[in-house]
């Protein structure tokens, strides 16, 4: 039993540390690959919209085939996918692998903490899934260190391929020891029509998201093309899921204020977050001058802390408002959007550390409180399709927010930096006076120009950092007055992590 718990664990570490682990890796990936940054963020865009997609499915699938089968063959399936994605030979090749990987992935974590609860009795499930939720956080401990250390140290591609021998021994243990176990299968219509229009709406958006910033977004007939298809199909799939007898997604859930305000509040703060997730190891690396070893390191604490306050939080979940402990943790993500906002160009490693410990504490209470306030008024029937729903939508809107973080954060350089221009131009003598400290220790006229003209871009992106970093801050606590909307809402103490 404690080998399968293991093996159950190490399935949703798998999928989680996917997540997260190529954040710290796209400078590497793009630079080895040819491609720029911008395009190297697509590795995780699409990898998070596939994986939301899939999860929709993830209900019919362990209806139809049973938990375990599902689970297994999920397991095997991202086992191969990751290792095309380590045999990748360009940019197209290696985001085909990871939508395949994204998209094979949606029954791995409800998977295995549906397993674990089954193979514990009633009275261990509580210690189970606080296990089980631990793994959930120590992923995105492991994920930015674990990503910088193989990128600094050996190829970008044994981020992928370290999964293939953990892949191999979780399906095989898990299959084997539980199959005697599956659950009852039973035929039920697939909602194909509103599975493909889901599919369309959000393909469109994501790839216009992703290729936006290269085509001059709007200015680009592709682009106008992708936002007509991704509205049209939007309406058409929300007319559709609203009337059909058994659909893919179960919107009547909206009708819940609960559920609403929380789910809403659940995806925009975690877009908030996830796109600030993105953009600190991409400033780090490409901007301050940071390895990815170290970019790594600097996110690792928030993983930490939140490791260590969860089960405190959660203990105390049964009696505190769920209102309140939202509260706490946006007003957390606020304080650290701000303290970013507020590094210097020169900060050192400790003072860039601080500000992920604040995050820490706000990673610790955000998903239990989130999940508490959207589930007040669910019934245990529609809890599985409402959890779903929940993850559909959170995990999509990490994937948009990662694609406009960087389309945001390259044109406020942009910006910046005509700015900059026209301030420091050759007349200018504070430039000029530059210039000739450069040349006077031996640079050549062009080269010193470069060179300044490199530090105006760094001090650019900086700007532009400190702007995105000031806008999440200011709509977290934007957010907050929402879950107050919400009616009252206490968790019955268990431990919830997000996947």
């Amino acid at each position: 039993m404690a080998l399968i718990s293991v093996a159950l664990a190490l399935g949703t570490f798998m999928q989680v540390l996917d997540s997260t682990i190529a954040n710290v890796s796209i400078p590497t990936i793009s630079g080895n690959l040819g491609v720029s940054t911008d395009q190297g963020t697509w590795v995780i865009t699409l990898f998070a919209m596939a994986n939301g997609v899939s999860v929709p499915l993830t209900g019919w699938l362990m209806g139809r085939y049973g938990v375990v089968k599902t689970f297994a063959a999920s397991v095997v399936l991202f086992t191969i996918a990751s290792l095309l994605c380590g045999l990748a030979w360009d940019l197209p090749s290696l985001l085909f692998f990871r939508i395949l990987q994204g998209g094979v992935s949606g029954p791995m974590i409800p998977g295995s903490q549906a397993l674990l609860i089954s193979i514990f009795p009633p009275a261990r499930r509580g210690f189970a899934l606080a296990i089980w939720s631990m793994t959930t956080l120590v992923a995105p401990i492991c994920g930015p260190i674990l990503g910088g250390w193989i990128s600094d140290n050996t190829t970008w591609r044994w981020i992928f391929f370290i999964n293939v021998p953990v892949g191999i021994f979780c399906a095989l243990i898990c299959y084997r020891g539980l199959i005697s176990r599956e659950t009852p299968t039973f035929k039920r219509p697939i909602d194909t029509v509103g599975f493909g229009l889901l599919l369309l709406w959000v393909c469109a958006l994501q790839v216009m998201l992703d290729r936006g910033q290269d085509a001059d977004w709007f200015n680009a007939t592709s682009i106008v093309v992708l936002a007509l298809v991704a509205a049209v199909s939007f309406v058409a799939w929300l007319i559709w899921e609203l009337t059909e007898k058994n659909p893919i997604v179960d919107l009547s859930l909206f009708k819940s204020r609960n559920f609403a305000l929380g789910a809403l509040v659940f995806c925009l703060a975690y877009a908030v977050f996830f796109g600030a997730n993105v953009l600190q190891p991409l400033w780090l690396q490409t901007r301050l001058g940071y390895i990815a070893t170290w970019a790594g390191l600097v996110a690792a604490p928030s993983g930490v802390v939140a490791v260590l306050l969860t089960p405190l939080f959660a203990r105390f979940s049964a009696t505190i408002d769920a209102r309140i402990t939202g509260t706490v943790a946006l007003l957390a993500f606020a304080i650290s959007f701000f303290m970013r906002a507020a590094l210097p160009p020169d900060a050192s490693f400790g003072v860039l550390v601080i500000p992920m410990l604040v995050q820490g504490v706000a990673m610790s209470t955000f998903f239990v409180s989130m999940l508490t306030i959207q589930l007040k008024d669910v019934s245990p029937q529609q809890t599985p399709a409402a959890s779903g729903l929940s993850n559909f939508a959170r995990i999509t809107a990490g994937g948009f927010a990662a694609s406009l973080t960087t389309a945001i954060w390259d044109r406020r350089a942009t910006l910046h930096q005509s700015a900059l221009a026209d301030a420091q131009t050759s007349h200018n003598a504070a430039w000029t006076h530059a210039l000739g400290i450069l040349q006077a220790a031996g640079g050549q006229a062009r080269q010193s120009f470069a060179l300044l003209a490199g530090q105006v871009t760094n001090q650019a992106y900086d700007i532009a950092a400190v702007d995105i970093f000031w806008l999440f801050g200011v709509l977290a606590v934007a957010m907050t007055p929402l879950i107050w909307v919400a009616k009252r809402s206490l968790s019955g103490g268990a431990v919830v992590a997000a996947d």
